[in-house]
């Protein structure tokens, strides 16, 4: 029988509406489900909570931290702008807690938009608060289809090829890089949209949203590879 390993991916906990109901609840769109589950994986949600990191970590094969609100500006030791959004620090502490566990453990890590800014973050990098020009995110809820070019000589690379269409949304960017991080894609005004940790076994982030390509398993199945790999030791 073929492992399907357990991909745990950081949610949303935020207020939310169905039937008759409206209430403060842990959300997530269904494409990241569904792109783990065509890939092989068995996800499992994980909103914030307080504790209990390093036993989850243990029963992890692998994380999946996806996109959502800015990160708080004081994380990286600046101001906000007047365009950053409101920090969620419940789910900045949650999240920064799951990566170091995460990387300590070298458990395979794919960071999707916010998740690549996380970890820039957690590695001592900062971010570019507001891109000007807007062309990642232009209208609301409405991917920016566009190309990137990808550095050959990396994981990404082996994946993807030396370049990619991919959907983006978002304003913010990567600015100075963490320790030991390498950028692996750009766009055309030369916006970092790939980071990795060479040193790793599996730790890809990527600044646009691959589980809104079904098309294009590429990315998903290759961590859901690692992360089988991990499920067999």
């Amino acid at each position: 029988m073929t492992v399907r390993p357990i991909i745990g991916i950081t949610s949303y906990l935020d207020e939310a509406a169905w039937g008759v109901w409206r209430q403060r609840a842990a959300v997530l769109p269904q494409t990241y489900l569904d792109a783990v589950s065509r890939a092989g994986g068995t996800p499992v949600l994980l909103p914030p909570q307080d504790g209990g990191v390093d036993r989850l970590i243990g029963r992890l094969d692998g994380l999946l931290l996806a996109g959502g609100a800015d990160l708080d500006p004081a994380g990286y030791g600046a101001e906000p702008h007047p365009r950053t959004g409101r920090p969620q620090r419940d789910r900045d502490a949650w999240e920064s807690a799951l990566l170091r566990a995460a990387l300590d453990r070298d458990l395979p890590v794919l960071g999707i938009c916010r998740g690549m800014q996380l970890l820039n973050v957690a590695l001592g990098g900062d971010l570019v608060q507001h891109l000007p020009d807007e062309s990642h995110q232009t209208l609301p809820a409405t991917f920016v289809r566009q190309g990137v070019v990808v550095r050959p000589e990396s994981r990404l690379g082996e994946i993807l090829g030396s370049a990619a269409q991919v959907n983006c949304y978002h304003h913010q960017a990567v600015g100075r890089l963490g320790t030991g991080l390498r950028a692996t894609a750009w766009s055309s005004d030369e916006t970092v949209e790939a980071l990795e940790l060479p040193d790793r076994a599996f730790t890809v982030a990527v600044q646009w949203h691959p589980e809104t390509d079904p098309d294009d398993p590429r990315l998903f199945d290759a961590f859901t590879a690692a992360s089988c790999k991990e499920a067999a030791r």
